[in-house]
């Protein structure tokens, strides 16, 4: 046999592995910690309810530990040395804009000694003490979170008004999927928490991935559906997902 037929030969034998096979193929896997971590700084205002407490029985049924945090608890520096330490985190808050800038919610109640801690934070803007409730800026988690520091992180889902403007912050600080809101929400009518429960049993319950997770809960809603009154319109729920869609939960 020539030496070009043989090169031929292996060539065409490593033809396969040299073609990734989807993009989904080449996404990071991450061990999952077994850690969920359900925060709510709204809470005493807009409560989770009932279905927070139904929330944790369903990660606790598929065999994750829950932290959940609610109000004051969360704060400034729980979030900066705590987050890692989670594979999925439900972050569950919303805006207010200061002037022109628009802030999250962190939930810590402003107080002397933070704004000392954090005097050059709140100087540049990071954070915000004029809602009385700590708030952060676009620009709090990409300063803090840089590349590979939360790289222990599968899932997030931030439950928000403007959710696209983290989103992609959050992956490149090294979260694998991140679920979030368009445009502005609310959290008064239960309609958003409703959705996020739906969004949790198909990935815990029913075992579907995160694209199908997210697409299957969207899908009664916003698919093919006509108007009952014709002042009406047909209603888009604001979730959509960046990063892994082929990203499963135990």
């Amino acid at each position: 046999m020539s030496n070009v037929k043989k090169l031929m030969i292996i060539l065409f034998l490593l033809l396969p592995f040299s073609i990734p096979m989807g993009v989904n193929a080449l996404a990071p896997r991450v061990t999952d910690t077994g850690q969920a971590l359900v925060i709510s700084p709204l809470d005493a205002t807009i409560p989770f309810g009932t279905r927070g407490a139904s929330l944790t029985k369903m990660l606790n049924d598929a065999g994750y530990n829950v932290t959940s945090l609610a109000d004051g608890a969360v704060n400034v520096d729980f979030l900066l040395t705590n987050l890692n330490n989670y594979s999925v985190i439900i972050w569950r808050t919303n805006t207010y804009a200061q002037g022109h800038d628009v802030y999250w919610y962190i939930g810590q109640h402003v107080n002397n000694e933070v704004q000392q801690k954090y005097a050059a934070d709140f100087a540049s803007g990071l954070l915000n003490a004029h809602a009385g409730i700590l708030g952060m800026s676009p620009d709090f988690i990409p300063h803090y979170f840089k590349a590979g520091s939360l790289n222990r992180v599968r899932l997030v889902i931030f439950i928000a008004s403007f959710g696209a403007s983290i989103a992609p912050e959050l992956l490149k600080a090294g979260v694998n999927t991140v679920i979030f809101n368009n445009g502005v929400i609310s959290l008064q009518t239960g309609l958003v928490d409703d959705l996020t429960m739906s969004i949790m049993a198909n990935l815990l319950v029913n075992k579907q991935n995160v694209e199908s997770a997210v697409y299957n809960t969207l899908s009664p809603v916003n698919q093919g559906q006509q108007p009952s009154d014709s002042y009406d319109t047909t209603y888009a729920p604001p979730f959509w997902y960046t990063g892994n869609g082929s990203l499963t939960l135990p």
